[in-house]
C-alpha cells in the first residue's frame, strides 16, 4: 500500500512539474494608437488586452504596432512582466516597437537586441522597397526551472513592399543561423503581413514548424486579420508562430473582444501551448 501511494505522489509530482514547465506564448498585432480609430481606439481597447494577459498568464507575448504610450500603459498594469524593444523610427522610443514581453518569475533574459528589415540590420533603415522602416526584436532567454534555454524572434514585415518581404525572410533566416550557435529551441512570430501560399511563408515553413498548420486545433479555422469588422469572420491569416525544437500541445486563433463587443484589435492573436 506504501508503495502505490508512494508512486502516485511521484507520478502527480512529476506532471505538475512537467506543466508547471509549459510554456503559454502569444503573438498579438495591438493596433497602433490611431486616434482617428474612434469607437476602436486605443484607450477603449486597452483594458480589455491588458485583462486577458492577466487573466491567462502567457510566460512570453510578442507584440506588433506597439508606440511608446501604449507600451507604457502596458509595462505600468503588467507589474510580473518586463518588456524588450525599441522604436524602429530612431532605435529608441520613436515609432512602432515590436516588443517582446515576458514573465519574469518564469523566464531569465540573458539577452536581447533589434535589428532592422534591410540591407543595413545593424542601424536604422528601411530596406529594398519597402514603404517603412521595419524590425526584428529578438531574446535568448533561460527557463527559470529547468535552466533551458530558447531564443524568441519578433517581427512586423512591411505591407507594401513584395520584395522587402522576400529579403526580409532571408535576412531573418541568416540572423537566426548566425546567432543560434548552439542550435537551441527557437520561436518566430509576428506580423508577416503574407498569406499561408505565399513563396515567404513556403520557405518559413520549410525550416520551421507553423504552429497552426494542423486544423485539428481548430473546431473551425479563422484567419487573423479583421480590420475591426465584426460582421464578418477573418479570412486573410497573416499572422503566425513558427517554432522549432519545442514540443507543441495546443495551438489558436483568440477571438477577444471588449465588453461593448468590439473586436480588442484589427488582428486575432496567436496562442500558442508548448514546452522544451
Amino acid at each position: 500500500m506504501r508503495y502505490i501511494l508512494l508512486t502516485f505522489l511521484l507520478l502527480s509530482t512529476s506532471s505538475f512539474l512537467k506543466k508547471n514547465n509549459d510554456l503559454k506564448i502569444l503573438s498579438y498585432n495591438i493596433r497602433y494608437d490611431n486616434p482617428d480609430d474612434g469607437i476602436n481606439k486605443w484607450e477603449k481597447r486597452k483594458g480589455t488586452i491588458i485583462n486577458y494577459i492577466k487573466t491567462n498568464t502567457p510566460e512570453i507575448i510578442g507584440m506588433q504596432e506597439v508606440l511608446n504610450n501604449q507600451l507604457i500603459d502596458l509595462q505600468s498594469s503588467l507589474n510580473e512582466y518586463k518588456t524588450v524593444g525599441v522604436g524602429r523610427e530612431d532605435g529608441k522610443t520613436k515609432g512602432e516597437y515590436s516588443p517582446i514581453l515576458f514573465k519574469t518569475s518564469k523566464l531569465k533574459l540573458i539577452k536581447f537586441d533589434t535589428f532592422w528589415l534591410s540591407e543595413t540590420p545593424e542601424k536604422v533603415s528601411k530596406g529594398w522597397d519597402a514603404a517603412l522602416e521595419r524590425i526584428c526584436t529578438y531574446a535568448l532567454f533561460e527557463q527559470i526551472n529547468t535552466k533551458k534555454q530558447f531564443l524568441v524572434f519578433n517581427t512586423h514585415f512591411d505591407h507594401i513592399g513584395v520584395n522587402a518581404r522576400i529579403e526580409s525572410v532571408k535576412l531573418i533566416l541568416k540572423m537566426i543561423k548566425k546567432i543560434n550557435k548552439k542550435n537551441i529551441p527557437v520561436l518566430l512570430m509576428g506580423d508577416f503581413n503574407l498569406t499561408p501560399e505565399t513563396k515567404p511563408i513556403k520557405i518559413l515553413k520549410s525550416r520551421f514548424y507553423d504552429v497552426m498548420g494542423p486544423t485539428d486545433f481548430n473546431e473551425s479555422f479563422n484567419g487573423t486579420f479583421t480590420g475591426f469588422n465584426i460582421h464578418e469572420n477573418a479570412t486573410r491569416r497573416i499572422d503566425y508562430i513558427f517554432e522549432k525544437d519545442f514540443k507543441v500541445f495546443d495551438a489558436k486563433h483568440l477571438l477577444i473582444k471588449t465588453p461593448n463587443g468590439l473586436w480588442a484589435s484589427d488582428h486575432h492573436p496567436v496562442f500558442l501551448h508548448c514546452s522544451l
